[in-house]
């Protein structure tokens, strides 16, 4: 029933969260989109009334006329749309979906026990869940002392871009050396996401109180309130491409499992920024296909860097002759004594699982064979048994690395 329940609410929770980032990312991107849309007002009297700009749009049978005012309009409605809480219950339900799925079961979850740092790879749970969180809240603390420091008036925000960049590639080196791969992958979109979600809470929201509050007051606002939640807008529209594939990559053991995985996650990032910069130029009215290149450059080099490792030869007996080709028994027999506590009809409940994962039995030999790609690649790279647990050894990965199925 344990194993039941924690199923039922990563489920609820996975749910609630992809909702909540939908709603969240449409509704940047679309402000985003607008923002870079916008055409000088052609009316005077908007002009006068202090309008920027405007756009003028048709979608769903109707038309739609959206005008943004340079610092503020003469009166406010009392209906102000704010847009924060599809930005606060995406990071909470994320947070909490991590806590089900991985600080549940730190040990087995977070710790890589093959890690090349032999102290990550002796971490104990406590210490990895400590890891985590420091990395998420760290990153935030990090990264808000870069913008404060490099451009506080928003007026280096091109080196500020720079910094950020080699923050986040210093962050996911440290993340793929401590912790293990999935987990990594997760980690690192969720400094990111953390920052998104922070930049919202400590700074677009409070700058954006202040401006109505001064408005009604019959006071200016502050335009360095607009400016600044301005630049912190524009990082999250960058940080949001790479986030939906670093929190999609679970699902990909060929990255976050290969052997230079800190590169393919930067790579990753920087096609994600670089393709988000070409509809954000292209809003503008231009077509800057060097960005798609650039984006393309990475996806391949990351692809490259990530294919499977081609199979070891057969050793040579004592005699000099190789050895046997590798039989289904002996792959069947690895994933009894290895694989099927978790991977078999009724999982053995106290790894967490109600159900064998991604609905993958390898119990019979038909179920082994129909699942043989995903087995050498699981269990070539690493990433498979979750955390060794089952102490597969290198001679059995070896083994079925040679296996032809």
């Amino acid at each position: 029933m344990s194993a039941y329940l924690l199923d039922f609410t990563n489920l609820l929770f996975r749910w609630l969260h992809v909702i909540a980032a939908i709603a969240w990312v449409g509704e940047s991107i679309y402000f985003v989109m607008l923002d870079n849309s916008l055409k000088k007002p052609e009316s005077e009297a908007d002009r006068n009334k202090g309008v920027a700009g405007e756009m003028w749009a048709v979608h769903g049978g109707g038309f739609y006329h959206n005008q943004k005012y340079q610092t503020s309009p003469e009166k406010l409605p009392d209906d102000l749309h704010w847009s924060f809480w599809k930005s606060y219950t995406t990071w909470l339900t994320g947070f909490g979906l991590f806590c089900v799925l991985y600080l549940s079961n730190p040990s087995m979850n977070l710790v890589d026990p093959s890690a090349d740092w032999q102290w990550a790879a002796k971490m104990t749970g406590g210490e990895a869940t400590f890891m985590a969180l420091l990395f998420l809240f760290g990153g935030w603390m990090v990264y808000n002392k870069l913008c404060k420091l490099i451009s506080p008036n928003m007026t280096r925000d091109g080196w500020l871009s720079v910094a950020v960049a080699v923050m986040m590639v210093v962050v996911s080196y440290l993340a793929t050396h401590i912790f293990a791969g999935k987990a990594a992958f997760l980690i690192i979109g969720a400094v990111m996401a953390t920052c998104m979600s922070a930049n919202v809470f400590f700074w677009i929201i409070p700058g954006q109180r202040r401006m109505v509050a001064a408005m009604k007051a019959g006071e200016a606002p502050n335009p360095l309130d607009g400016k600044r939640g301005k630049q912190r807008s524009v990082h999250n529209t960058y940080f949001t491409l790479p986030v939906v594939f670093l929190m999609l990559s679970n699902h990909y053991a060929a990255t976050y499992g290969a052997d230079w995985s800190w590169l393919i996650a930067v790579l990753f990032i920087f096609a994600g920024a670089s393709i988000r910069q070409f509809f954000v130029v292209m809003h503008q009215g231009k077509k800057q296909y060097g960005y798609w290149a650039f984006g393309i450059v990475c996806l391949l080099f990351a692809a490259l860097l990530a294919a499977p490792k081609s199979a070891p030869p057969a050793p040579v007996s004592d005699n000099g002759t190789p050895q046997a080709e590798v039989s289904i028994d002996q792959v069947m027999m690895i994933s009894h004594q290895r694989c099927t506590a978790c991977h078999a009809a009724k999982p053995d409940t106290k790894y967490g699982f109600a159900a064998p994962p991604l609905g993958l039995k390898l119990e019979t030999a038909e179920e082994i064979r129909a699942a043989a790609d995903k087995i050498k690649l699981r269990v070539g790279n690493h990433t498979m048994p979750i955390g060794n647990l089952t102490q597969m050894t290198e001679e059995e990965r070896a083994l079925i690395a040679r296996w032809q199925p």
